[in-house]
This record gives structure tokens, sequence and C-alpha cells, in this order.
């Protein structure tokens, strides 16, 4: 397989942490930025991030605007007969899917089953940044180390951490690369809470274990639920929002903008430059996705930070 494009793997075998909701928001937020952005849904059978984008070419279609789409693609658990089988033919779509979307973009963004399965090791295996949302839970935090809930010590990696370990032990083999390992904390309360700050500080003491990088994440935030309805993110509000950006809406982008900036896409395709507002007005409508790019101000922070600081 051509390693052309940087391959972005959302992973965690627990469901409901907000991986498709996090990979679509990094989806859209690089290819505001100038990037091309293929993305890849893993599991189909669930399929939130593919309704995802098909509400958001939907909304293309139906409001006749343009706004910027990744190249998608989704891949079905095989139906054949044995393990084997299914394992071989589960290998030559992936492979096929990363061949293609690599060939003509800077990025691939992989949305992994919130389980333990084939498709899942073979996408991590394959990842040169995995990113894990989790939510701020002490069962969230089981998947990553064992812990003795008597007196809080570590002792050792659990299921998650030894597999994505293994991944990387592959990957080194037949890459020679490793895997950059983000893990942000999704969903944090407001107020802080005595069980946070302890799960904080484990946080911190399985992070050098495990070698992985923490970033906070998302907040527990209602937009989020109304964007997928309509196909949209955050980072689209500014265009097609009538009303100015409310604080929470404000707050949210800024966590979005703390995400890439860990995943720090000019480290592995440079700078971009976007389209003018000009170009984007006058590029044909298609009902096909070819990655339309809108102006980016994703990383221009100081007027939204400003308003911020001063509420």
């Amino acid at each position: 397989m051509k390693d052309t494009a940087h391959i972005i793997v959302f992973g965690n075998e627990k469901g409901g942490s907000g991986k498709s909701t996090t990979a679509m928001h990094t989806a859209i937020a690089l290819l505001r930025m100038g990037y091309k952005v293929g993305t890849l849904d893993l599991d189909a059978r669930q399929g939130t991030f593919t309704r995802y984008l098909k509400n958001r070419f939907q909304y293309i279609l139906q409001r006749r605007e343009n706004i910027p789409s990744p190249e998608h693609m989704a891949i079905e658990r095989s139906k054949a007969t044995t393990v084997a089988e299914q394992q071989i033919e589960e290998a030559a779509f992936m492979t096929m899917a990363l061949d293609e979307l690599s060939e003509t973009n800077d990025f691939v963004i992989i949305d992994t089953p919130g389980t333990d399965c084939f498709l899942s090791r073979l996408a991590h295996s394959h990842a040169d940044t995995l990113i894990t949302p989790m939510n701020d839970s002490f069962i969230d935090l089981d998947l990553l180390a064992n812990i003795d809930m008597n007196n809080f010590e570590i002792k050792g990696p659990s299921v998650y951490s030894a597999m994505v370990e293994e991944q990387r032990r592959k990957k080194m083999i037949y890459s020679r690369k490793t895997i950059d390992w983000i893990v942000m904390r999704n969903r944090i309360p407001h107020l802080s809470t005595n069980n946070n700050k302890i799960i904080a500080d484990l946080l911190e003491k399985i992070s050098k274990l495990a070698n992985f990088r923490l970033t906070p994440g998302f907040g527990e935030r209602v937009v989020f639920k109304e964007l997928f309805l309509k196909g949209l993110t955050l980072m689209d509000l500014k265009e097609y929002q009538n009303n100015e950006l409310t604080m929470s809406q404000i707050s949210a982008r800024q966590e979005i903008r703390t995400l890439i900036k860990a995943i720090g896409p000019e480290r592995f395709k440079g700078h971009r430059k976007p389209l003018s507002p000009d170009e984007i007005k006058n590029k044909k409508i298609s009902a096909k996705n070819d990655n339309i790019v809108n102006t980016n101000d994703l990383m221009d922070e100081t007027a939204e930070q400003k308003k911020v600081k001063s509420a």
C-alpha cells in the first residue's frame, strides 16, 4: 500500500465516547485549513460517521451552497463463511480503500467500531496518529489500565492499551514507524469533582506507562447533537448561522482548535493556502463529493479569544 497520506485513526473499544463526532470535526477542520481529506468508516453497521456525512451531502443539495466535504468510504464486515476468509476479505477491502484515498488526499481519517474486532485492530496498525476520545469516567479509564480502586494504584496496562502496543510493534516491523497516540478527555463536567481530579492524576501516570499524549476533549454540549442532523460542524457555523456565535459555540470551537494543534497537521503536510470566498462562491456545486474547500479562519483565534476573555 502506498503510504502517501497521513492516517489518523479514532479508536476506543468502548462505544459512546464521541469518536464519530470528533472524527467529523477533525475532518472538516483540516479541510478548512486547505488540506485534502479522505474519510473511512469501519463501523458501517452502526454507521454514525457515514450518516453524519450523508446529512452533510443532503444539506449541500438542498441549500445549493458549497461547504467543504471529504471523500468518504465505508467498509462493512465480511460475511464470508470462515474467520480466516473474513479477515482476508476485510484486509483486502481496507488496503483497497486506503490505497485509493491515500492517492489523492493529505490525510485519511478512520472511524473504528466501539468494540474489539479484526478491522479495528487492522486500522490501528496503519495509524500514524491514533486519537482515543474517552468519557471522564472510571469505566473508560479501565480500558487503559488495570487500577486498584482501593488505593488508586496502577497495576498494569488494560486490554486496549495492550492492543495498541501490539499494533505499534507490528507497525514498527513493517514500516519502521511508530504510532503517535493522543488521548482526549471528552464530556468533562463544568464543575470539577474529586473523581475528576483522581482521573486526571491517573491519566498523567498512565500516559507515561502507555506512551500517549493527553489533550483536552470536547465538553458535553447539545449543539453537537443538533449539528449532526444538518451534517454541519462547529467550524461551519460562521457561514451558515444567521445569529452571532454563542459563548458555548465559541468555547467549543476553541476545543476543536486545541485538538488540531495537538495533531499538528503542518508537521506532516506543511501549510496550505485556503481558497478565497470568491473562489468558493464561483465553484460549481455538484451532487458528488469533490472536496469543496472554504475559507479558513481556523487558526485565527484572536477575535474569539478576546470575546471569551471579556465575557
